[in-house]
């Protein structure tokens, strides 16, 4: 059977950057406009209907046009799919062409992001697109004054709470994104996207030796056992490995992941993407350090046949539960070594949800206690 091939949509940045054209024509030539064309970042060209027009006029002058475009992200499931992007111009005194945002676009709070501190969250390429079209249309006219154009989403505050947003320090609403304009129906990379961004904060902020955990059970017990804010840890989700390539790639100091058994399990047997469609060998690879501990053949069995970790390890003592995570946490290093290829320090730290820290590297301690030195450094 032929596999369905996924519609790409396009992004917030190409909606501001159809609206922003439209409302500058409109608001230079008199006239309605109910579609207009765009070349996005990558050369595609795409034509978009203009909805929710309002022209505000003074005396015969226009004054200021509002107009919006929806959101169309294709086959990505993307929170943002179908919402409104509006545009809003008017014109200014001077020359200089101002981009701002309004209701529902975020404003920046923390350093290392694509917008400095107090900027709206509108990225470097919308910003770009948006700039230009409002110049060829300026062109086109001959007009040489300035413009205000404010690109608002009514939608996003209450979008923003369902995002990373929060976490990297962006308050009021969502991101005005898009490097190419179109939305590839491909939510991995919006991921591992979303975890560059989240350690260029980090580092930028002076936290140079990284903490990472998978999701909210390893931000929670970095909060609950060390008192550490989850607002310190990178959200790596499943990419393991795709988070120390980039922690190398942007000079961090070193990483320690804090993970629950049944996620970095797989991460023993060199497994660097967790998710459970690329793999899933936690039992096999279990049984192997079982095997290797001196664990009695009948047990392994009964843990070859177990679902989760958090069963398999009941069928252990005391003794036993720590012989088979000390050849677990063994194995663990030895493949985060592997991936840095000497390029940068690693460390783990693993728990089960029964009973709290069940295994550590060997440079685990080393690495929470120099997080905790640049966390007072920092402080200082």
């Amino acid at each position: 059977m032929e596999k369905k091939r996924l519609r790409a949509g396009y992004t917030t940045g190409t909606c501001a950057q159809a609206a922003t054209k439209a409302a500058v024509w409109m608001l230079l030539s008199g006239e309605e406009k109910t579609s207009v064309d765009v070349i996005l970042p990558k050369g595609k060209e795409l034509t978009l209907l203009v909805c929710e027009i309002e022209m505000k006029r003074q005396g015969e002058k226009i004054e200021r046009v509002s107009c919006a475009v929806r959101k169309d992200s294709g086959d990505d499931p993307d929170i943002t799919n179908g919402i409104f992007v509006y545009a809003s111009v008017r014109r200014k005194d001077g020359t200089e062409i101002e981009i701002d945002g309004g209701r529902g676009v975020g404003r920046v709070t923390k350093k290392g992001l694509d917008q400095p501190v107090g900027a709206a969250a509108i990225n470097k390429v919308p910003r770009q697109m948006i700039r230009k079209e409002a110049e060829e249309i300026c062109d086109c006219y001959g007009y040489e004054g300035g413009l205000e154009i404010i690109i608002s989403i009514p939608e996003g505050e209450q979008l923003a709470k369902k995002t990373f947003n929060p976490k990297l320090g962006i308050t009021g609403g969502i991101s005005v994104l898009g490097t190419s304009g179109v939305v590839e129906p491909m939510s991995e990379q919006a991921l591992i996207d979303t975890i560059r961004v989240e350690i260029q904060m980090q580092l930028a902020n002076g936290n140079g030796w990284l903490l990472a955990a998978p999701g909210n059970y390893g931000l929670d017990f970095l909060k609950e056992t060390y008192g550490i804010s989850p607002d310190r840890a990178v959200k790596c989700s499943n990419f393991v490995g795709e988070t120390i390539d980039l922690a190398a790639q942007f000079g961090a100091k070193g990483i320690l992941f804090v993970a629950h058994l049944g996620k970095f399990v797989k991460v023993a047997g060199g497994i660097m993407n967790t998710h459970s469609r690329c793999a899933d060998a936690r039992m096999e690879i279990f049984g192997a350090a079982g095997l290797r501990a001196g664990i009695d053949p009948a047990v392994v069995r009964k843990i070859l046949d177990c679902t989760t970790t958090e069963e398999a390890l009941e069928l252990l003592g005391r003794e036993e539960r720590d012989a088979v995570m000390k050849e677990l946490m063994a194995r663990m290093e030895h493949y985060l070594e592997w991936r840095t290829k000497g390029e940068l320090p690693t460390a783990a730290i693993v728990f089960s949800s029964e009973i709290g820290k069940i295994g550590e590297t060997a440079c685990a301690e080393a690495f929470l206690k120099k997080i905790a030195e640049n966390e007072e450094t920092i402080e200082e």
